[in-house]
């Protein structure tokens, strides 16, 4: 799961000073561009940053993608080929953004959060920046492992779907719509955890058991914080308060606000689920010390009176005249193991047992 990201490294500098905030790497940073429209799509990568200037005076749709966010000078200039405000270039590099949507007159800026299954290592977290023009959609990405973004560039390449006879606004709903998409994925494997864990509860509780439901726990909670925000989002951009935003892409955004509905539902079940695992497994846990009581409390019990029998017999003393009985050894045994037996047998009775 993403470590806490601090951003003490800002405090101080004034508004607008780029400062990339979150992991670093070493991978360098790659861009691609598309260009469709409805005869065809071109795709290449760009290595001059300066062949991006002429993609917002073109009648063609583009999609810029932009990989990987720890070269500010890169996203610096990428955002001067497109006139970004420095505030927009700001929130780009910094990752801890909540989900938003601001509107800045000819283009929209919108965050979100991309979820991946991680290697052994929970969720991973990374943010994607959608930058949505008139005519282009620029995605920043942290570029930490891969994208869900092919199924998109393959309905692009082959021209499947509506995609290349829609606009730009419909593009940026469907990189939107492929995030949401996957967060049905990551549910599905924290929904297989959660069934794992519950067997491991209600079978064989141990420390480990409680250590990875708080782990389970504090992912939800990643989950819900990239998710609830994100149904304010769309919300927003469903309304049409941006003359971005065409009548034909609000249908498409309402079905995607039930998509994101649908993640929130699935979230809280699993964050109840994981409430009810803990007080289950506390039950566990005191229903077996309960269990170990009782049984060393009847051992205890039955052992009491024998124990009892056994000191009298064993002080000595010279005027007992059991310990001069040819048959008082026997005799003595005889009545510790018939006191056992009706104890044994009034614990049954009582249930005890």
């Amino acid at each position: 799961m993403a470590k806490h990201i601090k951003r003490s490294i800002k405090s101080g500098l004034p508004p607008g000073t780029l400062v990339h905030i979150g992991a670093k790497s070493d991978r360098e940073i790659r861009i691609t561009v598309m260009d469709y429209h409805a005869g065809g799509c071109e795709e290449k990568e760009i290595k001059a940053l300066k062949e991006c200037v002429y993609y917002s005076d073109t009648s063609i749709v583009s999609w810029i993608d932009v990989e990987g966010l720890h070269e500010v000078e890169i996203v610096r200039q990428v955002g001067d080929c497109q006139g970004l405000h420095p505030l927009v270039l700001e929130d780009i590099l910094n990752t801890n953004q909540r989900p938003k949507v601001e509107d800045y007159g000819d283009y929209l800026y919108i965050v979100l959060k991309m979820l991946h299954n991680g290697d052994g290592t929970g969720i991973v977290a990374e943010q994607v920046s959608l930058v949505l023009g008139s005519n282009f959609v620029i995605s920043f990405q942290e570029g930490m492992k891969g994208d869900v973004f092919n199924p998109i560039r393959e309905r692009l390449r082959s021209g499947k779907g509506k995609i290349r006879e829609m606009g730009a606004d419909y593009l940026a709903y469907a990189l939107m719509d492929a995030v949401v998409d996957n967060y049905f994925v990551v549910l599905e494997r924290v929904g297989e955890r959660i069934e794992e864990l519950e067997d491991a509860v209600m079978a064989d509780p141990r420390p480990e058991t409680v250590r990875e439901i708080h782990q389970l726990k504090r992912e939800v909670i990643l989950l819900r914080k990239a998710v609830w925000p994100l149904r304010e989002v769309i919300s927003a951009l469903e309304r049409r308060e941006s003359k971005l935003i065409s009548e034909k892409v609000v249908v498409y955004l309402r079905d995607l606000y039930d998509h994101t509905i649908q993640v929130i539902d699935n979230i809280e079940a699993s964050r109840d689920m994981l409430a009810g695992m803990l007080d289950v497994y506390l039950s566990s846990i005191s229903n077996r010390m309960n269990e170990v009581m009782k049984f060393l409390t009847i051992i205890g019990t039955i052992f009491i009176p024998l124990t009892f029998i056994a000191g009298v017999y064993g002080m000595n003393f010279q005027n007992m005249p059991e310990l001069h009985w040819q048959w008082g050894y026997f005799a003595c045994l005889f009545l510790m193991a018939l006191v056992a037996v009706f104890l044994l047998i009034y614990f049954k009775r009582k249930r005890w047992l």
